[in-house]
């Protein structure tokens, strides 16, 4: 409850707040008990300001934890996948490419890089499906033929129909991810714009079979999904969802749920269930009924960009099958939120209703306007257990790994 109860509070609080919620284990609660009503404050612009890393600077992470930069000097690096043999694929968004990564001495940084596929229209999710990577962008997904972890072929290969994913305009990240039986699988697709009344495949979650065919809108209503993963060990679709801006400082919290066939989370007739969008909800009065609400609630305007659960053995027990989610950070928040690294524990297959800082740092300083040095953006587990992290901003990756010390 913590980020809902520093709306009420004066500036100097509302600033000390904020600041105390970038501290590794601060833990946050929201429910939609604790909304507040629209337009209760002004919807403001407040994009933060980007500075070069000061000398020395690193992440805050939990005691026993430690942080280290994998890679530097990369073009907007987004989602990462990572292959078998432990190397990194990271989509590089906006240069229109995949490169991958490998550490090929051990000393915890990576040393060589390479271009895997190049031409593509800002791609952003990647995974891997019986041995082929799967790279998904504005126009299509692609699948790129791997052997011995190695492309087969210089070019991947389009299994979906253009326009498949919806006009190239708006809310741009794409993401995919397999079934664990391997039969469909999933994209996370966003609205155009902030709020209106889109044609699917927007604001939607589409199923394919497995080569491309046979697509149905799976889940609709999110305003723009982004991270999609599965539960470990369940047939349980994960995904983590920005929501629509010009209600106010405190609306509309941004969300992590898991979504089922025919689920719909409210875009554009209602928020949070069914709490009616003003100028929408007398549209729709069915859809206000059955919107859902979301398993677990970001502060307003965090921005989750990534999302994976953790199934490494190198972290102490606490973490096995919890979330960890990349909040980008807010660009339209009067008090800046977000610029960090969260873990959500479930319990049962469900997020137990919390989440905690895990790692911050990139906000440098700035009450009013946040100053930052990074943003982070996509998260893996590496197959040594450790945790990795996309900071799109500053074009960097980290690696974050347990030594108990």
């Amino acid at each position: 409850m913590a980020a809902i109860i520093c709306l009420i509070l004066p500036s100097a609080a509302l600033a000390q707040s904020a600041r105390e919620a970038q501290r590794p284990g601060s833990v946050h609660r929201i429910t939609p008990n604790d909304l507040p009503a629209p337009y209760a404050s002004p919807s403001v612009s407040n994009s933060p300001l980007k500075i070069d890393r000061p000398l020395r600077a690193t992440l805050a992470v939990p005691e026993g934890f430690e942080a280290i930069s994998f890679a530097t000097g990369l073009n907007n690096p987004r989602y990462l996948a990572v292959g078998e043999s432990g190397d990194v694929y990271v989509a590089e968004s906006r240069a229109g490419r995949v490169i991958v990564l490998r550490d090929s001495d051990g000393d915890g940084r990576a040393d060589r890089k390479a271009e895997i596929a190049t031409g593509l229209h800002r791609p952003h999710g990647l995974t891997f499906h019986d041995g082929d990577l799967y790279i998904a962008d504005m126009r299509n997904v692609w699948r790129l033929p791997m052997i011995d972890g190695s492309p087969r072929i210089s070019r991947p290969v389009a299994i979906t129909e253009r326009g498949a994913l919806g006009p190239e305009n708006g809310h741009w990240t794409r993401n995919v991810v397999f079934a664990p039986d391997g039969e469909h699988f999933y994209v996370s697709i966003g609205s155009a714009g902030n709020i209106g009344e889109e044609p699917v495949p927007r604001a939607t979650i589409q199923q394919f079979n497995a080569d491309g065919s046979g697509q149905q809108t799976f889940a609709s209503g999110l305003r723009n999904p982004v991270g999609i993963a599965f539960y470990p060990g369940s047939d349980r679709l994960f995904t983590v969802v920005n929501e629509r801006d010009g209600l106010g400082d405190g609306l509309v919290p941004d969300y992590l749920t898991g979504v089922a066939q025919d689920d719909f989370y409210g875009w554009p007739y209602a928020y949070s269930g069914s709490n009616p969008q003003p100028g929408f909800a007398e549209k729709r009065p069915d859809l206000v009924a059955a919107s859902k609400i979301p398993d677990l609630m970001f502060e307003a305007h965090s921005a989750p960009i990534g999302l994976t659960f953790y199934t490494g053995d190198q972290f102490p027990d606490r973490y096995q099958g919890g979330a960890f989610v990349t909040l980008r950070g807010s660009w339209n928040k009067a008090t800046p939120t977000g610029y960090k690294v969260v873990f959500v524990p479930f319990s049962g297959g469900q997020p137990t209703g919390s989440y905690e800082t895990f790692a911050s740092g990139w906000w440098q300083s700035g009450d009013q306007r946040a100053r930052v040095w990074g943003r982070p953006t996509g998260i893996a587990v590496a197959t040594d257990g450790s945790l990795l992290v996309s900071d799109d901003t500053g074009g960097e990756i980290w690696q974050i790994r347990y030594t108990g010390e």
